[in-house]
């Protein structure tokens, strides 16, 4: 799935205008407990969550996601957008609460990207 069709249908808009939306998502993880993000999940993903500091965006760095969906609408800090662009994730926010972007994402065929913690 491309990131273009992430936006749609999380009814998303891109705060990193410039940005090429048509990279390749493979899968997708929803969390708002960054050390989660970090033990168990896989790269190449789109993260799902309701944080919106920077340090969202140094996690998703780290552990290789493509990009970052902020749930009910909210807005990021004018710090976390910079490093956003310069590390060239793209962020996009939804109206949409977490239950409901997971949702649809996983509805539209968008596999889940959480590893087990059993594995």
């Amino acid at each position: 799935m491309n990131l273009t069709d992430i936006i749609d249908i999380t009814q998303g808009t891109l705060l990193t205008p410039n940005m090429d939306t048509n990279i390749q998502i493979r899968g997708g993880y929803g969390a708002d407990l960054m050390s989660d993000v970090l033990a168990y999940s896989q790269p190449n993903a789109v993260l799902i969550t309701g944080l919106t500091n920077p340090q969202v965006v140094r996690t998703a760095q780290i552990a290789e996601f493509r990009a970052i969906v902020f749930i009910r609408g909210k807005q990021p800090q004018a710090e976390t957008l910079d490093i956003a662009k310069q590390e060239n994730i793209p962020l996009i926010s939804s109206p949409l609460g977490m239950f409901e972007v997971i949702g649809r994402l996983h509805d539209a065929g968008l596999k889940s990207y959480e590893s087990n913690a059993a594995d």
